[in-house]
């Protein structure tokens, strides 16, 4: 039991790392609230699902095509519906669930209501300790510590990075040194949106995908973001790390447990909040927060 825990809380608190921490992005650079973030997770697992069933499309190229063409949705969904209103914070909620509406019942119409899996990107299973482990799970886990670490180079080592924070710490001061931050917003949009493309696309093997599976990890996503403080994004990727392992005792301790994930994360969430209403790496003015 130990060792599936810590294998699953592995892969469950990566995976929602990468979707944490794209959330986390454009609530802090855009200072939009996006709740159809998940909802790009679930239109990339089905387009993987549609080019590989209907076009044959070979898996590795159909994950690669499905993440680009949900970033580049996302940037023309930052264009014609959030940048016009972003400013209203309200406004942008009730647009963004509009697009992940918009979403669902597209693929509804378009694969149906039942569930359906997606092919696995690596085959087989071994054992460590006596427990079977797929190799897909650890495909998983290291592709999505990768992105990690790929975001974290992106975000310290590049001139977009330090574009990105410098408007995330002063819109006004950025624009005064000449970074263009509707420019860098729009980016953003478009890397948050690609991050949860790459959750959705080494996700979508070892689930069966549906078109609500975005509901679930959105609780989980807010949860992280709150619990680790809304624009930190070391707070965003720890707190996922938090919540997937605490998400993972659950579902092997307690029995019927898979049906609590949503409630763990929202419990430790509010227990946190309860003492430290800024979250376990927020900030309690308007200071550093990448």
């Amino acid at each position: 039991m130990l060792v599936s825990i810590l294998i699953n809380g592995l892969v469950s608190g990566a995976v929602y790392a990468i979707l944490a921490i794209g959330f986390s992005l454009i609530f802090g650079v855009a200072k939009i609230m996006n709740m159809a973030h998940t909802a790009f997770y679930m239109l990339t697992a089905f387009l993987i699902l549609g080019a590989t069933t209907f076009l044959d499309v070979p898996l590795p190229l159909a994950a690669v095509a499905s993440i680009i063409v949900a970033g580049l949705l996302g940037v023309v969904c930052y264009k014609l519906c959030f940048d016009r209103v972003k400013v209203h914070e309200t406004a942008v909620m009730i647009i963004s669930v509009a697009v992940a509406m918009l979403f669902e019942e597209t693929i509804l119409l378009t694969f149906g209501g039942q569930y359906q899996r997606v092919p696995p990107f690596v085959e087989g299973y071994f054992e460590i300790g006596g427990v079977s482990i797929l190799n897909q799970h650890f495909f998983t886990a290291g592709a999505s510590i990768t992105t990690l670490i790929g975001v974290w180079l992106l975000l310290s080592k590049t001139k977009l990075g330090k574009a990105i924070r410098a408007v995330d710490q002063d819109h006004e001061i950025a624009n005064v040194m000449g970074i263009n931050v509707t420019k860098t917003s729009m980016q953003v949009m478009g890397i948050s949106v690609i991050l949860a493309g790459v959750a959705g696309a080494v996700t979508a093997p070892s689930i069966m995908i549906n078109p609500l599976m975005w509901t679930n990890p959105l609780v989980i996503v807010l949860s992280a973001v709150v619990l680790g403080g809304l624009g930190s994004i070391k707070g965003s990727a720890i707190a996922a790390f938090i919540l997937g392992y605490a998400e993972t005792l659950v579902v092997f301790i307690v029995p019927d447990g898979s049906f609590l994930r949503g409630a763990v994360s929202l419990t430790a969430m509010v227990l946190v909040l309860l003492v430290r209403p800024e979250g376990l790496f927020g900030v309690a003015f308007e200071e550093e927060r990448l």
